[in-house]
């Protein structure tokens, strides 16, 4: 989202709502800026990216996405609005659909086939990303648990789009890119930006501190996955 957007987006919503999501990215910009200049994403948009980096990525990502909707469906029970509920329930419904659409059919193309990301073991980034997940979700306040879960919607947005600005040589990076700067995922991240506002706005101030520790820390983990993928990180010892 481009700040012009961000604005427009916020100033639709009631003013103390609206201050929480353009707060949270505020507490990211430096985080964001050096996700940006990561070598992963710098080799998805030029097409260098060593293909073995992003097949590490997808299958981790295959991992990290049924955690993923395994969380969304664990929050969408806490909501306390049933439209809420209803809405992430879907978005754990699309989660799944995704992975089957894009990862398995690059996957497949690489000549790995669905045991074999079935069998395979979450690194560790990745298992410390879900488990802090999965911990919010469970454990803490709706809002807290929707600021936990944020940053894979959004900051997969902004990079999509701003990768899809510089295009990418390779149809399987360029595939990804597209995906993440649609409309269609724009029109979804927007929806959970309007319900972030809206939670927030309900939450004690300890809560909205919490949310933003929370939010800040994923904004991290997202960082750090794409870096993961980067060294094709294994256990030690």
């Amino acid at each position: 989202m481009t700040r012009r957007s961000l604005v427009l987006l916020l100033g639709a919503l009631p003013c103390r709502a609206a201050d929480f999501t353009g707060e949270q990215w505020a507490a990211i910009e430096q985080i964001y800026t050096k996700t940006l200049s990561h070598p992963f994403l710098k080799g998805l948009a030029d097409g260098t990216l060593p293909r073995e980096c992003f097949q590490f990525y997808l299958i981790q990502d295959s991992l990290y996405l049924r955690a993923f909707g395994q969380a969304l469906n664990l929050l969408a029970a806490r909501a306390p609005r049933e439209d809420w509920s209803m809405t992430l329930a879907q978005h754990s419904i699309d989660t799944l659909k995704e992975e089957r659409r894009l990862h398995q059919v690059v996957l497949a193309s690489y000549g790995v086939t669905p045991g074999m990301v079935a069998a395979a073991e979450m690194a560790p980034t990745n298992a410390a990303y879900t488990n802090h997940l999965l911990a919010a979700v469970q454990r803490l306040t709706f809002a807290e648990g929707l600021a936990a879960m944020l940053p894979c919607y959004w900051i997969y947005w902004e990079v999509g789009k701003r990768l899809l600005r510089q295009g990418s040589r390779n149809k399987d990076y360029q595939r990804w890119i597209d995906n993440y700067a649609g409309e269609e995922y724009g029109a979804t991240v927007r929806q959970v930006l309007a319900m972030m506002n809206e939670a927030a706005a309900q939450a004690s101030p300890a809560q909205r501190r919490e949310a933003l520790r929370l939010f800040v820390r994923s904004a991290r983990y997202e960082y750090l996955f794409w870096d993961m993928a980067w060294r094709r990180e294994q256990w030690q010892p």
